[in-house]
């Protein structure tokens, strides 16, 4: 077996960005491979092309031995040390956000014609608004996310139906590929999760109600894909806890779900009326993986969990996906009433826009209506496409909607397209 994980994807997005006088900032949540994409794939790329490893700094700040370099001076003096010549050398640190006033150390190198510098950070805070005010437009962001399907499948190498099982429970972190049973898969998940994801956000922010808190995420865990807002949560913590956890305090531990890359929320769009609809909000797993893990694999809800992956995928493209809400008028018993269609996802990448419905399955007539109505009263001339769970030619129906499997979305990507 092939013991590598191609993720082309992100290293050409990090290829096109090199010498464009930024600071190429990779992020995403703990164990999605940033260290692996710019430490093994991007410098074998730079060998590869010539550039010579006296040229090449690494930094890795989650390395003990490294400590005093999280100290920002200390690593000032050790890059400057490192750097001799008018050649370009190629600064790559790893978890940057170890190191305070990080930006004032990374700004230092802004005006260095010799000099392209590249971090990786495991959570938002670093992106703040203040932040990105210090770089003054000169951070480049690159989002990397856990092993796509497409990425999984071509490492494992089993057949697209036995990965596709394996994903749906187990999830992409690029650790889990090759381990050989359920056992290690689950323990790896598990620890993980309690004593990397869990344990960094409340050291982060210094939660003070762990319980409280750890139920909210066995909730969003267990409603993967649900509408939901602070409010509706803190009535759920007050009838069925008889606990005081306001919305306040849980709109606060959503955003540092969010800000640890954890989870991303997704914010309702009136497609009609071209506006936002304040709540309620969506939230999806960074790896289904994670949130099966949570719930000890109790809960596996492939409908939900395909919705999350196809989420995923799409923002692994690089779109803006919204939850679309659809406004529409009938007449019923002689009345006029007011109803509101859900469409599962709004996709906008520059000027293309793509509607798209998540059926894990579509067994009769009853559910395809289901399934496409939302979409039907829809007025615009963008795609429109339906994703379904099993096996099924790609079909173009009299409406204009494409209906295509799971397998041809995740493993092509021009699916959208077809």
């Amino acid at each position: 077996m092939n013991r590598s994980i191609r993720r082309d994807l992100y290293l050409d997005r990090l290829i096109r960005r090199r010498h464009n006088g930024r600071i190429k900032i990779v992020t995403g949540v703990r164990r999605s491979g940033k260290t692996y994409l710019l430490f093994k794939l991007f410098v074998s790329w730079l060998k590869e092309n010539g550039v010579d490893e006296s040229h090449i700094i690494k930094i890795n700040l989650e390395d003990r031995r490294n400590k005093s370099l999280r100290d920002p001076d200390t690593l000032l003096e050790h890059i400057d040390s490192m750097i001799h010549g008018d050649m370009m050398h190629y600064v790559i640190i790893d978890e940057i956000q170890h190191v305070p006033e990080f930006e004032d150390v990374l700004n230092s190198y802004l005006n260095r014609d010799n000099v392209d510098l590249y971090v990786t950070g495991s959570n938002a805070r670093f992106l703040s608004r203040d932040v990105i005010t210090t770089f003054r437009g000169r951070g480049d962001e690159v989002r990397i996310y856990p092993l796509s399907f497409s990425e999984y499948h071509s490492a494992a190498n089993r057949t697209k139906e036995e990965d596709w099982a394996e994903y749906m429970l187990y999830g992409g972190l690029p650790q889990t590929v090759f381990m050989e049973s359920a056992e290690e898969k689950v323990t790896f998940l598990k620890a993980v999760f309690e004593d990397t994801y869990l344990k960094d956000i409340k050291e982060r922010y210094a939660i003070n109600r762990e319980e409280e808190f750890e139920i909210l995420i066995d909730i969003i865990s267990s409603t993967v894909g649900s509408l939901t807002n602070p409010q509706k949560l803190a009535n759920t913590f007050d009838s069925l806890r008889h606990s005081d956890l306001s919305a306040v305090t849980i709109k606060k531990y959503l955003e540092h779900m969010c800000d640890s890359f954890l989870v991303e929320k997704a914010s309702r769009y009136d497609v009609r009326g071209r506006k936002y609809i304040d709540t309620p909000y969506k939230y999806y797993f960074a790896d289904p993986g994670l949130r099966n893990a949570r719930l000890n694999f109790r809960q596996p809800d492939n409908s939900h969990v395909m919705e999350n992956i196809i989420y995923n995928e799409l923002r692994m493209r690089g779109f803006n996906v919204d939850v679309g809400v659809v406004p529409v008028v009938i007449r019923q018993e002689g009345r006029q009433m007011r109803r509101q269609y859900e469409i599962d996802f709004v996709c906008n990448i520059g000027s293309a826009r793509y509607y798209i419905q998540s059926a894990y399955r579509m067994e009769n007539e009853e559910k395809v209506a289901q399934e496409e109505t939302s979409l039907r009263n829809v007025d615009d001339s963008f795609k429109k496409i339906v994703i379904v769970g099993e096996h099924t030619p790609v079909l173009r129906n009299e409406d204009g909607i494409t209906t295509i499997s799971i397998y041809d979305f995740l493993l092509n990507p021009n699916s959208l397209e077809l």
